[in-house]
């Protein structure tokens, strides 16, 4: 065998080595997507059975499928539970997405909607309605719970001061044509001023007034209603399908900017575009069910770990995982130390953290 005919066959066999390692990623990530598809639905069903009454899989499936349930059975299924586990999916979905298109825009592993001070935001912008506007005022329930009065107050407020910080970043990026380093130092510093503002604000507030605003900061899924959850879904679903369409863009502006102008794409309008998007995602969700923590920052890194870094696969596994994720935790907070429910935000951060800093311990980048 001559030298050239010998090379030609060492390359063919490498192709077809790398064609077929190629096959089984594409099969694995396919794989993990069916997956967290099942997974997902049978922590929707579970959910929704398990509580102070518990419920059969097979009356669940009669509520949702046939209609056919007493009147305890369907209220505790469509007007409890069902919209609770619903609102979980949507605010996980949410999370994940925006935290998944924020690491890879700003090419920030970092990045996430807290990063950029957008929950910051949405704390002083709830903090603001509690103590300045008076919406604080607490009312005892017939079992002595406590509610806010004026819930609506507060999440316009908390939505208004989230849009506020991004339209703030989205500007002086435009402005001064930032690069992704300074948005994510602009945001670290919008975070840091929003702080000081809720400081501020604590110490002129009452007893009442802190715990209205402490109640509020936890996040709680419970407190989402049908209506809620519409406008979640009307913002978050339109959102997730925007960023899939333009998940190949977001594949090559991983290769940097220049790579990226040169195969046709516009780098600063997708850029801007996709963080106004995945800010207001992220400020409908907190303004609504209050801060979760870690969804946004550690889901994205969970999923690429497993399945890489092609956005192809990792903004729709993102968002599933991130339903899963956000459901399992709300699932566990309510029946952990039943009747007691805890927050779910209080959860996530426990279990965020740790699992974070492993993440980081691992030392390893998945952005390819």
């Amino acid at each position: 065998m001559s030298a050239d005919e010998a090379a030609t066959t060492a390359s063919a066999t490498i192709g077809r080595k790398t064609l077929t390692e190629y096959h089984k990623l594409v099969a694995k990530r396919f794989s993990f997507l069916i997956f967290s598809s099942f997974l997902l639905i049978f922590i929707l069903f579970y959910s929704v059975s398990i509580g102070p009454i518990n419920l059969t899989i097979s009356e669940v499936l009669s509520a949702f499928f046939r209609g056919e349930c007493n009147e305890l059975t369907c209220r505790v299924v469509w007007d409890i539970r069902l919209t609770r586990a619903l609102a979980a999916i949507i605010a996980g979905v949410g999370l994940s997405v925006a935290g998944a298109v924020m690491q890879n825009i700003l090419r920030n592993p970092l990045g996430s909607p807290s990063t950029l001070g957008i929950s910051h935001a949405a704390a002083f912008g709830a903090a603001f309605a509690i103590i300045v506007l008076g919406a604080g005022t607490f009312t005892s329930g017939s079992k002595g719970t406590l509610t806010l009065n004026n819930p609506y107050m507060v999440t316009i407020s908390a939505f208004t001061w989230s849009m506020t910080a991004t339209l703030v970043i989205f500007t002086l990026s435009k402005l001064k044509k930032a690069t992704p380093e300074s948005m994510i130092l602009l945001g670290v510093a919008l975070g840091s001023l929003f702080m000081a503002g809720i400081t501020t604000m604590q110490y002129f507030a009452d007893d009442v007034q802190l715990s209205a605003m402490v109640f509020w900061t936890f996040g709680d899924m419970g407190r989402a209603s049908w209506r809620d959850l519409w406008i979640m879904s009307a913002v978050t679903l339109p959102a997730v399908a925007y960023f899939l369409r333009k998940s190949w863009d977001y594949n090559v502006m991983n290769f940097g900017d220049e790579a990226a102008k040169s195969l046709g794409v516009e780098v600063e309008r997708t850029r801007l575009l996709g963080l106004l998007l995945a800010s207001l995602v992220t400020a409908v969700a907190v303004s609504l069910v209050g801060i979760i923590g870690f969804v946004g920052l550690v889901v994205p890194h969970i999923v690429r770990k497993i399945i890489g870094g092609d956005e192809r696969f990792l903004i729709p596994a993102s968002c599933l995982f991130g339903g899963v994720l956000l459901l399992a935790s709300d699932t566990v907070a309510r029946t952990v130390i039943s009747p007691i429910i805890l927050p779910v935000g209080l959860l996530t951060s426990f279990f965020g953290a740790p699992l974070f800093i492993y993440l980081v311990m691992k030392g390893k980048r998945y952005w390819y």
